[in-house]
Order: structure tokens, then C-alpha cells, then sequence
């Protein structure tokens, strides 16, 4: 924490609140995430929120192309004047949801998939991982780091509280695995959470084939809708899907899903299921 605190006090950094800035310190923890990426020679690796630069320059060591965002202007400046010596460190001054991924993989990515790292502000968790999925294909691992109790959602089996939208879809694409637990006290300011870092293998394919695989997410959305309700109540208020109620109910039940269930029963396999169901003609 101590070269942290350093560069922050010789750059004149004050974290900002307003963007969940919460830098993290612990140089075992770093390079407890740097072990775990398992960073090539030869591989591109993206980093979410690159800081002042620790994590930037212990990824930089390791691969072949490093393409650093950070959205702070006074700490693009930082990672500028420290990194300047890192001919393999690319700073982008930008926000990560506003980036198209192709355009930062550049022609410099070449044909291999690109790693993803990051302490992302966890107020974004969701929509960086939905962003990533939209572009899963360019995408080897993810490692990142998580309130603890968003990784907890991720992680959780169906039939809990905690088993959500995320849950399901990341489950599809990705096989997710906790790697480190880290306290409040790894970070400067030190949040009131703790923290996990997770990784993502991507999958090469789905985890279970579908006819009409870009639904997949719109049905889960749609059975989440509302927590309480049955998933044929769900279901049914979904206009896009134009079905009527009749045959909404046949096809549930041709698809062996009691229509009474709510979402949070439903495992990603019978959500694969249910997404052929309602989106084909085939669900006989």
C-alpha cells in the first residue's frame, strides 16, 4: 500500500467518489491476479480501469500488447508519465462502456482472443459484463475483480435468492471460478465491502446448443421480470414474444416446465429449452 499511497501523494490524486474509485494497493493481491490471468508472451490483454498504473505495469511485463483504459483525465496523465518507458502499454482516455472492443483489439490483436482484466467500479459490474458478452467471441478469460456479493449472485445455483439474470447467462458463456478473496484493507480509500476476484473461461459455444440462440437473453430477462410471479405470468406480459395465452401455456407444457415455477427454479439447461420453445415453431 505504501508505493500506492506515494504515487498518489506525488501525483496530487484525490480518489473520486463519483466514479467509484476505490485504487487497489496490495502488491500480493496484484500479482495474485496477474498469476491467475496467466498472461502469454504473445497475448493482448485489456485492462478495465487501469489507476495509476500497478496492475497495468505487472500485466505489461508478462504480455505481448497491453491496451489500458481508464476514463480519469489526471490519471490518464499518471499512467502516461509512468508507463511511457512499456513500448507494449497502449493508454485509452475513455469510458469502458463507450469503447467498441474490436477498435481497441485493433489489428495488433491479430487473430487470438484478447484477456480481460480489471478492478471495474462496481456500480458498473452488470453492464460491463453484458457489454462483454455482447462481444464474447473476442474474448479468451475475464479476470476481474467484484463486490463480493455480486460475485456471490454470479456464483449461485438455481432454486436461491441470490440466482439471477447474471447468474444464468454467465453460466451459459462462461465457466466462472473465484480465485481470491480480498478485504476492505487492500484498497485506498478502503471500501465497506469485501471483495472477490473471479475468472471467466469463456466457452467456445454455448453450454447448451439453441435454434435461436440470440433470444436466449430476452427470455430470461423476460421470465425475471418480476421476482414474486409465476413464469407464465412473466411470460405473458411479454409482447414481443406474440404468443397468446394458449399457446404459451401449450408450449410450457410440451417443453415439460410446470408454468406455475418462478424464474429462480429454472437452470440455464431449461432456459435453453425454454428459449427454443417460445422462439421456434418446433416445440412439439
Amino acid at each position: 500500500m505504501r508505493r500506492l499511497r506515494d504515487i498518489l501523494r506525488e501525483e496530487g490524486i484525490q480518489p473520486r467518489k463519483s466514479l467509484g474509485q476505490c485504487f487497489l494497493g496490495d502488491e500480493g493481491v496484484i500479482r495474485g491476479i496477474v498469476q491467475k490471468a496467466r498472461i502469454g508472451a504473445g497475448e493482448t490483454v485489456i485492462e478495465i480501469g487501469a489507476g495509476v498504473g500497478l496492475m497495468t505495469e505487472a500485466i505489461a511485463r508478462q504480455a505481448g500488447r497491453v491496451v489500458a483504459v481508464e476514463i480519469d483525465p489526471a490519471l490518464v496523465r499518471v499512467l502516461e508519465r509512468r508507463l511511457g518507458a512499456f513500448r507494449n502499454v497502449e493508454i485509452v482516455a475513455a469510458d469502458i462502456l463507450r469503447c467498441d472492443l474490436p477498435s481497441l483489439i485493433g489489428t495488433g490483436g491479430g487473430s487470438e482472443k484478447v484477456k480481460i482484466v480489471g478492478n471495474i467500479p462496481y456500480h458498473l459490474s452488470s453492464p460491463i459484463l453484458f457489454m462483454m458478452l455482447a462481444q464474447k467471441r473476442l474474448i479468451a478469460e475475464m479476470i476481474l475483480m467484484f463486490q463480493k456479493e455480486v460475485a456471490d449472485r454470479l456464483l449461485a445455483p438455481p432454486g436461491t435468492k441470490a440466482y439471477g439474470i447474471l447468474s444464468v447467462v454467465m453460466d451459459m458463456y462462461a465457466e466462472m471460478q473465484p480465485e481470491i478473496e480480498v478485504p476492505p484493507e487492500c484498497f485506498f480509500p478502503p471500501p465497506r465491502i469485501r471483495s472477490t476476484v473471479l475468472t471467466f473461461r469463456m466457452r467456445s459455444r454455448p453450454k447448451c446448443p439453441m435454434r435461436r440462440e440470440t433470444s436466449f437473453l430476452p427470455v430470461v430477462k423476460a421470465a425475471f421480470a418480476h421476482r414474486r410471479k409465476t413464469l407464465f405470468n412473466n411470460l405473458r406480459q411479454t409482447g414481443w414474444l406474440d404468443l397468446s395465452e394458449e399457446d404459451l401455456h401449450n408450449r410450457l407444457a410440451a417443453s415439460g416446465i410446470d408454468p406455475r415455477r418462478r424464474a429462480e427454479t429454472l437452470t440455464p439447461e431449461e432456459y435453453a429449452l425454454l428459449t427454443d420453445i417460445l422462439t421456434t415453431n418446433k416445440y412439439s
